[in-house]
């Protein structure tokens, strides 16, 4: 098992393990917002970037793996200044009102939302759909971890996946069809991996909206009237 250094700890990580999952282990705390879990680990956020010695640039924590002898550093100035800088960059394109971890971090990182006022904000309408949940992708952060779920990684339905390319990249289903025309089976294991709320159950939504618990159960006791018809 190899030994490595991190913030000057030594710590001796699993074979095989990532920066990021001896870190963990030790009880170091590295941010994600791309990370989980249950998916592939893609390096897509950078949130979880390190400064290893003798490399030029930082390396995602997330899938450069602990190496012998590796000394590492996870807060120095070079690593919060671009995590502070990321969140900066994502707060001026992305709504994250429903994004409580990423809005601790940019408390953590003492991010400024306004810092980049010129940038052009995600304005996409929000997609209801199905009776499971809604897509609000004006606050998808492109994490990829719903795709991860409802391909190779969970459910190999490969109802939804990236479309577009650089700023215009987006989450959507083959030639934009309504999810119930998809593949999809209302798994549900998107929603439960998304972090910010661009994909929320229908019953949440409808609360926020403002419409009661009584009339939630009655549109359900009508759709399940219509479906038996």
């Amino acid at each position: 098992m190899p030994k490595f250094f991190l913030d000057d700890q030594e710590i001796i990580a699993a074979e095989g393990a990532t920066i990021l999952e001896a870190a963990r282990q030790a009880g170091v705390d590295i941010p994600t917002i791309c990370y989980h879990e249950a998916t592939t680990a893609n390096g897509l956020c950078r949130m979880c970037v390190v400064d290893v010695e003798g490399m030029r640039v930082l390396q995602p924590g997330c899938i450069v793996l602990a190496a012998e002898g590796m000394r590492v550093q996870s807060r120095s100035e070079k690593v919060e200044r671009a995590r502070k800088t990321i969140l900066e960059m994502l707060s001026s394109s992305v709504d994250l009102s429903d994004s409580p971890d990423i809005q601790q971090m940019m408390h953590e990182y003492r991010a400024e939302p306004e810092r980049f006022p010129d940038a052009e904000r995600r304005e996409v309408a929000l997609k209801d759909d199905n009776p499971m949940y809604v897509r609000d992708y004006a606050k998808c952060v492109l994490c990829w971890r719903c795709v991860q779920v409802c391909a190779d990684d969970a459910q190999y339905t490969y109802a939804i996946n990236f479309s577009g390319r650089g700023y215009d990249t987006q989450i959507g289903t083959f030639f934009e069809l309504p999810i119930l025309e998809t593949s999809c089976v209302l798994c549900g294991q998107c929603v439960g991996v998304c972090p910010s709320g661009a994909l929320k159950p229908k019953r949440e939504y409808l609360l926020e909206q403002g419409v009661s618990a009584e009339q939630i159960s009655s549109l359900h006791s009508g759709r399940k009237q219509r479906r038996a018809k």
